[in-house]
Order: C-alpha cells, then sequence, then structure tokens
C-alpha cells in the first residue's frame, strides 16, 4: 500500500503523516509513506487544499487532519 502526504511541509502535513503511519502500523499494513511537497505534483492529484493524503493514489483526505482511528477506517475501506 502507498500512502502519499500532499503537502508543502507544514506542522499539520506532518502531523497528518505522523497519524497515517500510527493507523497503519496499527493495523499492521505492509505500506510505504512517502511526502509529495512540489506543488505541480499536488495538483496533479487534484488537491486544492492541503494537508491530503492519497492511498494507492486515491485522495482520501483533503484540507484537515483526522485522527488515527479515522485514518484507520479509511486505510481499511
Amino acid at each position: 500500500m502507498k500512502i502519499e502526504i500532499l503537502g508543502t511541509g507544514c506542522a499539520k502535513c506532518a502531523l497528518l503523516g505522523k497519524h497515517a503511519d500510527e493507523a497503519a502500523r496499527s493495523l499492521g499494513l505492509d505500506y510505504e509513506l512517502t511526502y509529495v511537497k512540489e506543488i505541480p505534483d499536488i495538483l496533479a492529484h487534484g488537491v486544492m487544499s492541503t494537508p491530503a493524503m492519497a492511498v494507492d493514489g486515491v485522495v482520501k483526505v483533503q484540507g484537515h487532519v483526522p485522527t488515527s482511528r479515522h485514518i484507520e477506517k479509511l486505510l481499511l475501506g
């Protein structure tokens, strides 16, 4: 599973990355977590509001930082 955190590197982006990592680890998933910080690359995902999170290329979160529990549900669904 590929989890991408999309944002320019703000504190909320880092927090989203932390929550995503916690969620994936608690579920025991085999995953790769990467950060996409370049604006053209973020826009290529169709994201207009950061922070955002994409899972296997599909944007699941945009414009807010959900809890680790909420991200677990997103990763399972």
